[in-house]
């Protein structure tokens, strides 16, 4: 018996298998027009790809919850009836091939207006040229050399961005998709909140955990209440900014012990399982990548809190993944880059487990 092909089951929805599909930004939509943010013949190829090769479910890419929370303009959207209607036809596929159709939904921050990153390395493209419009934050604080410095949001446009991730989510289940992963992660805006490294507000929303904190609770209650009781939802977080364990850094950041603290508060809040990475608040912080490192953050979300997680980071072996599930230190694996290489990874992991798992009737002849 293989752990890592157990279904597993959150709320009513039950997940074929435990290797998953990461959310990874393709940047290949249309940049402005009707077209802006829809996706395209690309999105529905890689990520149907993925789910004939056995993923048990698949993440969507970082959708926008607004045209100024995008990373980049080519970014993918959720905010109009268009990009609902071109989900419709993506999920639809995903479920035909047995696969759980997920979609991460979030919003840039000071992040946003950047260029894609094989254009110019990604820089930020500056207010008033094409394609470029001034980011937005919790505090007038830049993410780095280069980078605009964002406008300050005011409690009213807090307020809005709060009820736009409802309505994304809220189009996200017209779209057809099954679980919605709130994105926490990678220095974005919800990330930029709680963390003190890029939030220097004095009000409500800033200074204290609980202060915080808050904006991230105030989105989980938005989209937990117009999603489904049945269906499940996901945080993604970054579970350090990899400030505070570098005895050499003094600025101060998110940690691992924040995380495990703010995990008891998502699992009050109605969220169902926490996406576990790492980084993305400071271009400069020391990180040193290794198979697996940021599989321990989720390990001991898992052990002192009891809440369900994901792993990710570099896990790009068969028998790796299959370890971290049967040692009980995650609930699933979430595979970026290694299923770029090989849309049929799952496939060969199931055959190097000696799992029976059929695959497409179309591709017997080569199973």
């Amino acid at each position: 018996m293989s752990a890592l092909f157990e279904p597993y089951t959150l709320r009513s929805l039950t997940i074929p298998n435990r290797l998953w599909m990461a959310p990874m930004c393709q940047y290949s939509a249309a940049p402005d027009g009707a077209e802006a943010g829809v996706p395209t013949d690309w999105h529905l190829q890689h990520l149907a790809a993925r789910a004939v090769g056995g993923a048990g479910l698949i993440l969507a890419e970082a959708t926008s919850v607004s045209p100024e929370g995008r990373i980049s303009a080519w970014d993918l959207g959720l905010w109009n009836d268009r990009q609902t209607e071109g989900f419709r036809r993506v999920t639809a596929f995903l479920k035909s091939q047995g696969a759980v159709p997920a979609i991460q939904i979030a919003h840039a921050g000071r992040k946003a207006s950047t260029e894609r990153p094989w254009v110019n390395r990604g820089a930020a493209i500056p207010p008033g040229e094409q394609h470029g419009w001034t980011p937005v934050a919790p505090s007038a604080i830049p993410f780095g050399p280069g980078s605009t410095v964002p406008e300050e949001l005011s409690v009213a446009r807090i307020d809005e961005i709060v009820e736009q991730f409802a309505a994304t989510a809220r189009r996200a289940l017209e779209a057809g998709f099954e679980v919605a992963e709130i994105h926490g992660a990678h220095g974005y805006l919800i990330n930029q909140f709680l963390s003190p490294h890029s939030n220097r507000r004095t009000d409500e929303y800033g200074g204290s955990y609980e202060n915080r904190i808050r904006f991230a609770l105030r989105v989980v209650d938005a989209v937990r209440a117009v999603w489904p009781e049945e269906l499940p939802v996901f945080f993604r977080i970054s579970a350090t900014d990899w400030l505070s364990e570098n005895e050499e850094d003094e600025r101060e950041g998110w940690t691992a012990e924040d995380t495990v603290r703010f995990a008891a508060d998502l699992v009050a809040h109605g969220v169902d399982l926490l996406d576990t990475s790492t980084g993305g608040s400071a271009p400069d912080a020391r990180i040193v990548p290794s198979p697996g490192f940021q599989v321990g953050f989720a390990e001991q979300v898992r052990k002192e809190t009891g809440m369900p997680v994901g792993a990710v980071g570099l896990i790009t072996e068969p028998r790796q993944a299959e370890e971290i599930i049967a040692a009980g230190r995650a609930d699933a694996v979430l595979i970026g880059r290694e299923l770029l290489r090989d849309p049929y990874f799952t496939l060969r992991a199931a055959r190097e487990l000696s799992v029976e798992v059929p695959g497409p009737v179309q591709y017997h002849r080569a199973l």
